[in-house]
């Protein structure tokens, strides 16, 4: 069955983001190769990424994607990406990437199918994800949570979530990050 899993770094604040969406202070840890071999097996049974604007356009932006297209392919194969946005963005070129528009609840049968076998990695943002616990989708939150606090910026997950909503299911150290994975309860109804 394919899963919807919001898996992302964080500060020990919450915060994904600063303000203006930078994310030099997740590379400013050391140590985080641990964390990145755990990545590689979580991606390894990913079958379909979801992401909002602001993720993709830092991802083009930072990664130089327009003029490096070939790097989508190393970071994430063939994968189909969903990047719900309300503007119009401009395509990695040869990547598989589906511009959508409105709630997730209206492409969830899309995204599943395009999946296939494989999970859904909601890369970004934390109101994205929010949206997905909503429209009782997400079934897991994993979390790289940093050694590092912000003190403002762009919010894990700006939503009210109670502890009987989740349940921890695993804790360990990488390197200088504390990796955290919980069960999300979907809620009847969803």
């Amino acid at each position: 069955m394919t899963r919807a899993i919001f898996h992302t770094a964080t500060t020990l604040d919450g915060y994904l983001a600063t303000d203006d969406d930078a994310l030099d202070w997740l590379f400013a840890v050391p140590g985080s190769d641990e964390a990145e071999a755990a990545f590689g097996r979580f991606l390894s049974g990913v079958g379909a990424l979801v992401m909002g604007s602001a993720t993709y356009e830092w991802l083009v932006h930072h990664e130089r994607l327009l003029n490096e297209p070939e790097k989508w392919e190393r970071f994430y194969g063939t994968r189909p990406a969903f990047v719900f946005s309300s503007r119009v963005l401009r395509p990695v070129p040869g990547a598989d990437i589906r511009i959508v528009t409105g709630s997730v609840r209206p492409q969830w049968e899309s995204i599943r199918d395009a999946a296939a076998d494989g999970d859904v990695w909601i890369v970004g943002g934390g109101d994205l994800a929010g949206q997905f616990i909503d429209a009782g989708l997400l079934d897991e939150i994993r979390l790289s949570i940093a050694p590092v606090t912000l003190g403002s910026g762009k919010p894990l997950l700006p939503r009210v979530l109670g502890a009987d909503r989740l349940t921890i299911l695993a804790a360990k150290q990488a390197g200088q990050f504390v990796e955290v994975v919980y069960a999300v309860d979907r809620v009847s109804g969803a």
